[in-house]
């Protein structure tokens, strides 16, 4: 049997670089990353670079060769290498100015087909689920570009009527469970089919064109071929498990696109915003109600089954889901100019609310700012000139806090003007082992609310003790003038009446019996001494004494932590040193971060306060600085 040379086995077959595997396809540079990223093929990283790369030491960008042969069957490369022909044909028609064999070559032009490869990549339907949430966060933000030199316009738009049909999906099924916002954008979870999934909306600003050295437009483009393709697929399976006709028809003026719509970014985001308060029709109509998602459990199965606790908690979380689903029903918001529409529009309508806003500025409103029925209305400025007895005016976050917490908050802490109470992200592990503040603690542990609610108390009551000492500082000022006045009135008007003479001798009476009960009495307890001893004694082991303090050296408890932590390091076996060190250097930066966060709390917390403080003071001058001209116009 031949022994096998070097680098003809194992690892070093595995393995292939870019360039011979551009040999092997006999594609460009260009057509070969867009077919990898159509057929989900990405580089590798081997355990022994060395080996793979068959004795080189430079860095080079492998791949599995299983990928690169998969790839060599795939129909999409003689798709590409038509491409070629279509390019070289064409130009060369063009260099000779046969425009007649040009327009009949451009009407044959190759396109590429990935209905196969999305079959391919997603056997399942909870497969597609399961990846949806990259999918989605990029047809978002594609949907918002206006058209660049690498990103047509056909193509946000269709990613802005993709999306639009996702999200109409999202208001039909009310399936949405949790909202977030942040700097990047809105983040929202829906739970689809069991999955939960998990996308952003960006912020929409009036857009700024990018370089293509920041960011590389025509990859991102390749991702958004094939993920309008797949969630094409998706948004028809889901509309037709909901009974709804798809592709969804909007009114005539909706989603109609034309040049006056793609140079007027303002009208292109309206008509995106109008169409999702639009009320689809369904082929067949079905009750919404939040009966049909109860789960009946037999209370015989929850007392023979050992794990019945895990199947109430199931049946609460479906309780709560249900009440979560109709969370703004019957309830009607009007949304003013200055706030965000689209976020709110999607909230409001997928827990069963109904929403509008000014219909003489932007287009899709349902009903007007006089309506009497309406319960709230949406306002992101310090007053407003109108006001309606009828109706809360809030601050947008009432919405996103009432959806995370389940139920409708109260509004007080929300209404206009008002200091907005912390915004806590759904998506972070209650049990983290990271900072966690206290309002957070508290919305988990409702026993803290006291607690967070005392300091609060107690910040007020000291403001309140230094009021009190002003006013007791100045109220003493008067009590001893009044009292030094007195005591000079008295001793003047007492000597003349010989007062004082008769103070004199009842005071030497005084002292003298005082000092014959003192005799009488030390006798008495020489004699008890000895009795009372013995009882003492006794009543001093059966009694409870108090206990003592017991003072914590900070240096000492440090010092034995280092040792603690230098036993452990010699412990480690060399192989594991490194991990070891990882581990500690780890720990230590979460308690750098966490103690970071606090000081951060620790500091806003003292400006408040100071401010607090401050504004009382400021008022408290203001009011004597009134009053003293009351006390002058009035003299």
């Amino acid at each position: 049997m031949r022994r096998p040379k070097k680098y003809e086995s194992g690892e070093a077959t595995q393995y292939i670089s870019r360039r011979a595997a551009l040999r092997k396809l006999q594609l460009s540079l260009n057509d070969f990353r867009r077919l990898c990223i159509l057929k989900g093929v990405y580089p590798r990283e081997p355990k022994h670079r060395r080996r793979a790369q068959k004795g080189s030491s430079e860095i080079k960008v492998l791949y599995h060769s299983k990928d690169i042969r998969f790839l060599l069957h795939e129909p999409i490369v003689w798709t590409l290498r038509d491409y070629k022909i279509f390019a070289k044909k064409t130009g060369r028609d063009r260099a000779i100015k046969d425009f007649r064999n040009l327009k009949r070559r451009l009407a044959l032009f190759p396109e590429i087909k990935l209905d196969h490869i999305v079959k391919e990549r997603y056997p399942t339907f909870i497969d597609a689920l399961k990846d949806l949430d990259d999918c989605l966060t990029l047809m978002f933000l594609f949907s918002t570009f206006p058209s660049l030199h690498l990103i047509p316009r056909e193509q946000s738009n269709l990613c802005r009527r993709l999306t639009i049909e996702f999200l109409h999906y999202i208001i039909a099924s009310k399936s949405l469970r949790k909202v977030f916002i942040s700097i990047k954008g809105y983040y929202f979870q829906a739970e689809i089919k069991g999955q939960k999934v998990n996308w952003i909306v960006p912020h929409y600003y009036p857009f700024k064109p990018q370089s293509r050295q920041e960011v590389d437009f025509k990859v991102m483009s390749i991702f958004v071929e094939f993920f309008t393709i797949m969630l094409g697929f998706t948004n028809f399976r889901l509309f037709h498990g909901l009974n709804m006709a798809y592709p969804p028809q909007f009114p005539s003026n909706m989603l109609q696109d034309s040049e006056d719509t793609f140079k007027d970014e303002s009208s292109f985001v309206s008509d995106r915003i109008a169409a999702l308060n639009f009320e689809l029709l369904r082929t067949d109509k079905v009750q919404e109600d939040e009966e049909d998602i109860d789960i009946d459990i037999d209370m015989d199965l929850l007392e023979q089954d050992g794990d019945s606790k895990r199947i109430i908690k199931m049946k609460q979380e479906a309780q709560e889901t249900a009440r979560l689903r109709t969370l703004f029903k019957g309830l009607k918001f009007y949304i003013n100019r200055e706030v965000p529409r689209e976020p709110l529009v999607i909230i409001i309508r997928s827990f069963g609310g109904k929403v509008s806003w000014d219909s003489s500025v932007f287009a899709g409103a349902t009903f007007d700012e006089n309506d009497e029925t309406i319960t709230h209305q949406i306002v992101d400025r310090p007053s407003v000139s109108t006001q309606y007895i009828s109706r809360d005016y809030i601050q947008p976050q009432w919405l996103f806090d009432c959806v995370n917490q389940r139920q409708l908050l109260p509004t007080n802490k929300y209404f206009m003007g008002e200091s907005l109470p912390p915004h806590l992200s759904p998506f972070v592990d209650a049990k983290r082992d990271t900072y966690i503040p206290p309002e957070e603690k508290a919305l988990h542990d409702p026993s803290l609310i006291e607690t967070h609610a005392q300091s609060d108390d107690e910040s007020e009551d000291e403001a309140a003790a230094e009021e009190d000492d002003v006013d007791q500082e100045a109220l003493d000022a008067q009590l001893q003038l009044a009292y030094q006045q007195e005591t000079a009135e008295y001793k003047k008007y007492g000597d003349a009446d010989g007062v004082n003479e008769d103070e004199e001798d009842t005071d030497e009476y005084l002292e003298e019996e005082q000092s014959e009960e003192g005799s009488e009495e030390e006798e008495e307890e020489e004699e008890v001494d000895e009795k009372t001893k013995r009882l003492q004694a006794e009543k001093e082991k059966m009694s409870v004494q108090s206990g003592k303090v017991h003072k914590v050296n900070k240096r000492q408890l440090h010092k034995a932590e280092v040792d603690e932590h230098r036993l452990q390091a010699r412990m480690v076996k060399p192989r594991h040193r490194d991990l070891f060190r990882k581990l500690i250097r780890e720990k230590q930066s979460k308690e750098k971060e966490q103690w970071l966060l606090k000081k951060k709390r620790r500091n806003i917390e003292a400006d408040a306060k100071e401010a607090k403080k401050q504004a009382k003071r400021d008022a408290r001058k203001a009011a004597a600085a009134a009053a003293q001209a009351a006390a002058q116009l009035t003299k």
